[in-house]
């Protein structure tokens, strides 16, 4: 259509043939990832990046793929120092990780101390890279194909990083997945600092209220208890 066009105005238009070098795109997206110091204790290391771990780290080694949760967003660094934080306070709580992606959190909860851990995300592939991801820093946690939406069985420590509308939208079955008592905890994140309003409302509508707050990047995260 464009050589007859050019044809049309009385231009010449001469075909040629460019080779263009095939980018590795397997590959290349990994040069944005290097080792994430998150906290005091929890340091996120790419698989294909060495590092030598230093007294008292929590070295989380990954490989994401596609999946959400690299251990970069501001969002799963605050969950990442409040699970350090409540891993200081009592190991001897169960952890649910809801909307696992690239299983992190999880791993981190596990690597932390945390005995009792599992996760669930709607996405087949998330299962996939978070038993290769827990398998990678010699783990076992189960993960199972789910959502929101289904009941799970409660855990004294709930870990949400969704998004603000998501959490909005099932904020009674979140709820409803924290053990009761005053030791449980609920961690939401995945929330822009001017949505964080309406989340907060929706939890403290299930009978919770704010311990604390986290703002990394224009991104809050809250911590939420009984």
């Amino acid at each position: 259509a464009l050589l007859a066009a050019a044809a049309l105005l009385g231009v010449t238009v001469e075909p040629a043939v460019m080779t263009v070098a095939q980018a590795d795109w397997a590959e290349s997206w990994k040069q944005f990832f290097h080792v994430e110091k998150i906290s005091d204790r929890v340091v996120v290391r790419p698989s294909w990046e060495p590092y030598t771990a230093q007294p008292g780290e929590c070295v989380i080694t990954l490989d994401p793929g596609l999946s959400f949760g690299t251990g970069k967003h501001a969002t799963t660094q605050a969950c990442l120092r409040f699970l350090d934080r409540l891993a200081a306070e009592d190991v001897r709580r169960s952890v649910l990780d809801m909307g696992c992606g690239s299983g992190i959190l999880a791993i981190g909860a596990r690597l932390l101390g945390f005995a009792d851990v599992r996760g669930f995300d709607n996405d087949p592939d998330c299962m996939r890279v978070s038993a290769e991801n827990a398998a990678l820093n010699g783990v076992s946690i189960p993960f199972a194909l789910d959502d929101l939406a289904h009941a799970h069985p409660p855990a004294d420590i709930v870990v949400a990083n969704i998004l603000a509308p998501v959490l909005i939208q099932f904020a009674p079955q979140v709820a409803a997945s924290l053990a009761a008592g005053p030791r449980a905890r609920l961690v939401v994140s995945g929330i822009l600092d001017e949505q964080y309003a309406a989340v907060r409302a929706a939890y403290e509508a299930q009978g919770l209220r704010q311990l604390d707050t986290l703002l990394i990047e224009n991104w809050r995260s809250g911590l939420l208890g009984r």
